[in-house]
């Protein structure tokens, strides 16, 4: 399916993606640590969800809640960094219309779903903490079971519409100047005025990211309130330890979002390729990393790994 054509548009049946538009030559380069960084993202999230799966000291909701962190890691960086690789590598630059929108519509709906995800983690820990004699009859298996329901409903659907008016636009030129078919890069290439759409993307972004980083806040306020009255002698340290590694992801997560958002906001003040490359590592360091900081600081998960080493 290609894009509606106007007077001025143009039929468009696939893209062409220009990565680093003003220094191409940093491909080669690139491509070897975003190779490592890649393999990486894959062994660590795989090696976490089977240890989760073999280990039945960790059938628990928080270690269900990291798998589905996982699983929307590993997806969001086999639907962007395999297309940039092969764009490195072979000068695949072409991407078909349909792949295109499809590749926009998961990077959105995976990403407010990580920041969700991130949400119930962060309430998780607060009944573990504010309410430990509640949390088995409310952290339970159901209780993830349903949240994920949620977590997959909520942004899939109110993120839809981000590629669907995208698709319905009609378009002067098909060469996007970017590695990934992200809304802003895309929707700049329209004859058609993209108001609604830009519009659309800004209220649905800040309304998903922002209600989940206020919920976030406010669960972390009521976990260091309840922390700060205990009196018991190094109660304060295991209480803070539990929830250490989930608060450290948060802050990497919100950090390189941020940067990112800056980086597009000030475009005209700094080289385009910046942001690009910014929006590459977003899909790319925190599926890396977000495994590591669980498996180093929490100890069930280090023996769980341990334990299928020597099954090997």
């Amino acid at each position: 399916m290609g894009a509606q054509s106007n007077s001025s548009s143009i039929l468009v049946s696939e893209f062409l993606l220009i990565c680093f538009p003003n220094f191409q030559s940093w491909q080669h380069w690139l491509s070897l640590p975003l190779s490592i960084l890649f393999l990486l993202a894959m062994g660590a999230n795989a090696t976490l969800l089977v240890t989760i799966r073999m280990e039945a000291a960790l059938h628990e909701p928080m270690y269900y809640l990291l798998s589905l962190l996982s699983l929307l890691d590993i997806v969001l960086c086999l639907t962007v960094i395999p297309k940039v690789l092969a764009i490195f590598w072979f000068d695949h630059k072409s991407i078909s219309f349909s792949a295109c929108f499809l590749q926009m519509f998961i990077m959105n709906s995976f990403l407010t779903m990580e920041s969700c995800t991130f949400m119930v983690m962060a309430y998780d820990r607060y009944v573990a903490i504010c309410h430990p004699l509640r949390y088995p009859s409310i952290i339970t298996g159901q209780f993830v079971a349903r949240a994920a329901i949620f977590i997959v409903a909520r942004n899939g659907l109110l993120t839809m519409p981000i590629p669907v008016l995208s698709s319905q636009l009609g378009y002067c030129t098909r060469i996007i100047k970017n590695c990934i078919c992200s809304n802003t890069s895309v929707s700049r290439l329209s004859c058609d005025n993209i108001t609604f759409n830009q519009l659309y993307q800004f209220v649905i972004g800040w309304m998903l990211l922002g209600s989940d980083l206020i919920l976030i806040i406010l669960s972390y306020s009521f976990i260091l309130k309840a922390v700060l009255k205990i009196k018991v002698e190094g109660a304060i340290g295991k209480a803070l330890g539990t929830c250490g590694s989930h608060f450290i992801l948060i802050l990497f997560f919100s950090t390189v979002l941020l940067v990112l958002v800056i980086t597009n906001l000030a475009r005209e003040r700094i080289p385009p390729d910046v942001p690009i490359l910014l929006n590459i590592l977003h899909h790319l360091i925190p599926p890396a990393l977000n495994p590591i900081v669980y498996g180093v600081r929490t100890k069930e998960i280090k023996q769980g790994i341990q334990k299928l080493m020597h099954r090997l």
